[in-house]
């Protein structure tokens, strides 16, 4: 890695830090953090309601919380406008680094404000995709995918398949920089189960928000449908769903009527720290059926505690469990219920996929070796810019 001036850095457009629930919370707060280590200086921009009052510091980073209009369709957009003009005007960092399509409309303003910063967007999904989404939000955010790739210095992908896609809707290139996870080794610690009467071993897990397209309901379904197939198999056995709403609360009343008619089925609720540690760490195997993704940090992290991952065949999924895990037809509620039954009757095969699969995330998705890239990224232009030259 090259070694540059100290930058003041800014991210916005995320929720805030530390991250309760969502990949783009998790990615900036493991970002951020390794700047800080390098000597950096970063401030991230929270959301009053997602930061408790008075967490102003995070592992060295600077929060700053401000409001914002808390609606589904205002809620980000408002929030990452306030955060904007107040980087621009009282902060005035080196670095804009802007999360998110939406987040990216407004990454003109410090092309005006502040003309000799860099400005950076990540853009992390195809987020007009998604099920929740009105026709006009779905028109706004697809104007924020054209912002993403026009306005800034430089647009970050975080996936393969999402760089293909840039380039050709929109015939750029962006700079590949993938989500990572932190190798983890820690035991089950069954005290923490038992409030949700889980036992190690004895459950598969699906972390994710509790939104359409991450499609829980696909899951309750074909865990409904291989349990009547294959009874012997299932008996004591149970399924966790572990997230929270994300202004998606009727979908998730849709979702308890669902889990309600079946006692092996268990919503925990949005968890974090020790508990989701737990979690993952006592799951036989771990299941995501999403149908819209830009790298999954949820399948990442299942990787990362060594469990094999049952993922909807979609390809931001596959560029990860194609070799290294199990997939299935997205949306296919008999499919995954008969990989379900596989993995189950087979326990020494999930194992061994697990395993693979930490050694594979632990190898190609380090945190550290993101953080180092993402540094180079900046750093490149900031010396440009500013006439400084980079140091070996």
């Amino acid at each position: 890695m090259l070694r540059y001036a100290v930058m003041l850095i800014a991210m916005l457009g995320q929720k805030g830090i530390p991250g309760r629930s969502g990949g783009v919370e998790t990615h900036v707060a493991e970002l951020a953090t390794r700047l800080t280590r390098t000597g950096n200086n970063v401030v991230a921009y929270a959301r009053t309601w997602y930061t408790p009052k008075g967490a102003d510091r995070f592992n060295g980073v600077r929060v700053i919380r401000l409001p914002s209009v808390r609606t589904k369709n205002l809620d980000a957009i408002t929030h990452t406008l306030l955060a904007t003009l107040h980087a621009s005007f009282v902060v005035r960092p080196d670095v804009y680094h802007f999360h998110g399509v939406g987040p990216a409309l407004l990454s003109w303003i410090p092309r005006i404000f502040a003309p000799r910063a860099k400005v950076v967007v990540t853009f992390h999904c195809i987020d007009r995709f998604h099920a929740k989404w009105n026709a006009f939000a779905r028109l706004m955010l697809w104007l924020g995918e054209r912002a993403a790739v026009t306005i800034p210095d430089e647009t970050i992908v975080v996936s393969k398949v999402l760089a293909d896609y840039v380039h050709l809707q929109y015939g750029t290139t962006p700079t590949y920089i993938p989500n990572g996870i932190t190798p983890v080794r820690t035991a089950t610690d069954p005290l923490l189960l038992e409030p949700f009467g889980l036992e190690s071993y004895q459950y598969v897990a699906m972390v994710s928000r509790l939104v359409p397209h991450k499609s829980q309901h696909t899951l309750i379904n074909a865990w409904k449908q291989a349990k009547a197939m294959r009874p012997d198999l299932f008996r004591g056995l149970k399924l966790a769903i572990v997230g929270g709403s994300a202004f998606t609360d009727s979908y998730v009343e849709r979702l308890k009527a669902m889990a309600s008619e079946d006692d092996s089925i268990v919503m925990t609720g949005n968890q974090i720290g020790d508990t989701l540690e737990a979690l993952f760490s006592g799951a036989r195997f771990v299941v995501h059926p999403s149908t819209s993704e830009g790298l999954p940090i949820a399948i990442l992290e299942a990787m990362s505690y060594g469990k094999a991952v049952l993922a909807a065949n979609i390809p931001e999924n596959l560029e990860v469990v194609a070799e290294h895990g199990v997939s299935f037809s997205a949306g296919n509620e008999a499919d995954l219920a008969e990989k379900l039954i596989e993995l189950i009757a087979d326990p020494m095969r999930a194992a061994a996929v697990g395993h693979l699969a930490r050694v594979f995330v632990e190898d190609a998705y380090h945190w550290d070796d993101i953080a180092h890239e993402t540094l180079d990224l900046y750093g490149g232009a900031f010396c440009l810019e500013h006439g400084l030259l980079a140091i070996r």
